[in-house]
């Protein structure tokens, strides 16, 4: 194993950090500290996951939620999104009453009233808990 050239002065150090241009940022250094500040703070740890999965999405329906989160649905539904959706951490994008804007809309849609799909969206709290997570995740917040 090829021995790194460190300087005699740090042999007895308990640790040296590398140089900026081989680590720029270490986003998830602070990722337990970051997870048990939430934890604490009333975010149960499977609503901060399922938060982090749908962060960047406009909405979702709970097939597609359980599919790519590889999640049963009927699980999935009853143990993160319905108690999300009653703390206010979700809510119903478009429900499956919601009329659409135009005629043509109705025409010629392939959902009817009687097979769509509710699609779920994360909230302004949601999105702020999470934006809240990455800052303790990079060290800029202490919790």
């Amino acid at each position: 194993m090829p021995r790194s050239i460190i300087k005699k002065i740090k042999k007895f150090r308990e640790f040296s950090r590398l140089d900026k241009r081989y680590v720029k940022r270490n986003y998830l250094k602070h990722l337990r500290k970051a997870r048990s500040i939430m934890v604490d703070s009333g975010i149960p740890n499977r609503y901060l996951d399922f938060m982090l999965w749908c962060y960047d999405l406009e909405f979702f329906t709970i097939d597609f939620a359980a599919e790519t989160f590889e999640y049963r649905k009927s699980k999935l539904a009853d143990r993160v999104i319905y108690p999300m959706v009653n703390e206010g951490l979700l809510y119903k994008h478009f429900d499956k009453l919601t009329p659409s804007g135009s005629e043509s809309d109705y025409l010629f849609r392939d959902e009817t009233k009687f097979n769509y799909r509710v699609r779920y969206a994360l909230t302004q709290k949601g999105r702020l808990h999470v934006q809240r997570f990455y800052r303790l995740c990079e060290g800029l917040i202490e919790s």
